[in-house]
């Protein structure tokens, strides 16, 4: 056993006061209770709304040629547009991989003109159907299959975090699935039935953040505090979402899926979407900025138990502005990334940066990275403090000013 582990034992093991554990308890049990009453309360029921989209079916690419079907045509004059010629219309032999044409082979028209991707023979296709249509016109190529590069990337990913944490990182991918079931089972299917968006998502939340953090960081008075610091944050947050969303006049409509939502269920609070994602999203930053300053003051603790609640917390805040200036720039950028075709769109209809910032489908990324960012900062002075009460509590004397007080053996 290495001495690195034997110290984080050490820190673990740190004694805490009644009173601390008390308060903390105090927390978070009603966190818990209430986080189990709004399931019951919210979960969903009913029937959810569904859109046909026609059956999927795989595919394999057997040959590419030309339409057959279109005959010869004139080049048209420079500069106009001669419609379909043989040299754009493609098509394709495919194999039918699944489902009741399982084997058959037919002729599918592969999309063309600029952008289009690029079939080639072998390559495994995803395929739309209209079941009642005759074969030779029942498919149409809808895009590839990604199924075994995504595994592929998974399973690098997971070896990875494996062979660096060990037993905390498969415990970390466990909470990564607990957080997908939260989403695909409780979260979306409410919001579909037309729950109020915000209560779902913070019902979600609080499920994902006490599960994940136990069961990553494991059941221990520092995960507690990592998890309260995060409660208060993540509450800070929605309440400056919400502030913000309406001041701003949001209407949640900005983007393409959204607008459709509101068509396809008028229950659905499209506004309230917003919200929701902002807090669901500030949660996955928190948590690890709150896990951080914990751990830090636990560490700091150990490694000199005559520190003073005041050496302890400048030692903390001083780690933690480090991470904020770090983790702010993260976000700020993660936020740009996403928008980035949006926002050289705007660029190129040469609109203004006071302009571009203010519409918006740029304005909600500004407000969620500008939250996203008073969360986190709000995260570390709280957490810290939080955890230096906790290391060193009332009852708590550093053994350096008690062996001051005792009579020299000399």
């Amino acid at each position: 056993m290495t001495g690195a582990h034997l110290h984080t034992e050490a820190a673990d093991s740190l004694p805490v006061g009644r009173h601390v554990r008390n308060l903390v308890l105090g927390v978070l049990i009603p966190l818990v209770l209430a986080t189990i009453a709004g399931l019951i309360v919210l979960w969903p029921s009913g029937d959810r709304p569904s859109i046909e989209t026609g059956e999927r079916t795989d595919a394999t690419i057997l040959s590419v040629g030309p339409c057959t079907d279109i005959v010869d045509a004139p080049p048209p004059p420079e500069g106009e547009d001669g419609g379909q010629t043989a040299d754009q219309c493609r098509e394709a032999v495919v194999r039918v991989d699944a489902g009741a044409d399982e084997g058959a082979e037919t002729v599918v028209p592969l999309p063309f003109g600029l952008g289009a991707p690029e079939f080639e023979e072998g390559d495994a296709v995803v395929l739309g159907a209209i079941p009642d249509a005759p074969i030779e016109s029942r498919y149409e190529v809808l895009d590839f299959q990604r199924d075994l590069p995504l595994i592929w990337l998974a399973a690098v990913f997971a070896v990875a975090v494996v062979v660096l944490s060990g037993w905390k990182g498969l415990a970390a991918l466990g909470g990564l699935g607990v957080s997908m079931v939260v989403l695909l089972v409780f979260v979306l299917p409410a919001l579909l039935t037309g729950q109020a968006p915000l209560p779902v998502a913070v019902v979600g939340a609080s499920v994902i953040m006490i599960v994940t953090l136990y069961l990553a960081h494991g059941v221990s008075m520092r995960t507690s505090v990592a998890l309260i610091g995060t409660l208060i944050s993540l509450s800070l947050t929605g309440l400056l979402g919400a502030l913000f969303t309406s001041v701003a006049h949001f209407t949640g409509l900005s983007g393409e899926a959204t607008s459709y939502l509101g068509t396809v269920n008028t229950e659905i609070d499209v506004r309230g979407l917003l919200l929701a994602g902002l807090v669901i999203g500030a949660l996955g930053v928190l948590d690890d900025v709150t896990v951080t300053q914990s751990a830090a003051v636990w560490e700091l603790a150990a490694a000199d138990p005559t520190s003073s609640r005041r050496t302890l917390l400048a030692a903390g805040m001083r780690i933690g502005r480090e991470h904020v200036a770090a983790t702010v720039n993260t976000l700020v950028l993660a936020y740009v990334g996403a928008s980035l075709p949006l926002l050289m769109l705007f660029t190129v209809m040469e609109q203004g940066l006071a302009n571009v910032i203010t519409i918006e489908a740029v304005a909600q990324e500004v407000v969620r990275a500008l939250v996203g960012g008073l969360g986190i900062i709000a995260a570390v002075p709280v957490t810290t403090g939080l955890a230096v009460l906790a290391v060193r509590g009332r009852t708590h004397r550093p053994a350096g000013r008690r062996a001051a007080r005792t009579p020299s053996s000399a």
